[in-house]
């Protein structure tokens, strides 16, 4: 990901434009554009957008979904089960995590309650 500053300053290179032209369009600085470009500050986005936009380029912000790792569709069939069914699947599954592990056998308490 790059940062504002490389943004800005890669866009003002393949416009041809150097930091005093583009200070001057802008109505500030030319230092204040170079503070920009070396990430001494970060500017709001719409400053650089702004900036971009002096340069003929757009601002284009997106949002991408990110991996978790989790199978939704799991989620979504454990949904279509009753409480109870939900409860009876967990119990079973924790059993058998418990059943392959290493540690010492400690059932549920279902299973403690049927030998009760």
């Amino acid at each position: 990901m790059k940062s504002p500053g490389e943004i800005l300053r890669e866009a003002r290179r393949r416009h041809g434009v150097s930091q005093k032209r583009l200070a001057i369009r802008a109505g500030t600085t030319q230092s204040a554009i170079s503070r920009i470009e070396k990430d001494r500050v970060s500017p709001t986005i719409e400053t650089l957008s702004e900036l971009l936009y002096l340069l003929g380029d757009d601002l284009t912000l997106t949002s991408d979904a990110r991996d978790s790792g989790v199978d939704i569709t799991l989620n979504e069939g454990s949904l279509g089960r009753s409480p109870t069914e939900r409860l009876e699947y967990g119990e079973a599954f924790a059993n058998q995590v418990i059943a392959m592990s290493p540690l010492p056998k400690t059932p549920l308490l279902g299973e403690l309650g049927e030998s009760a």
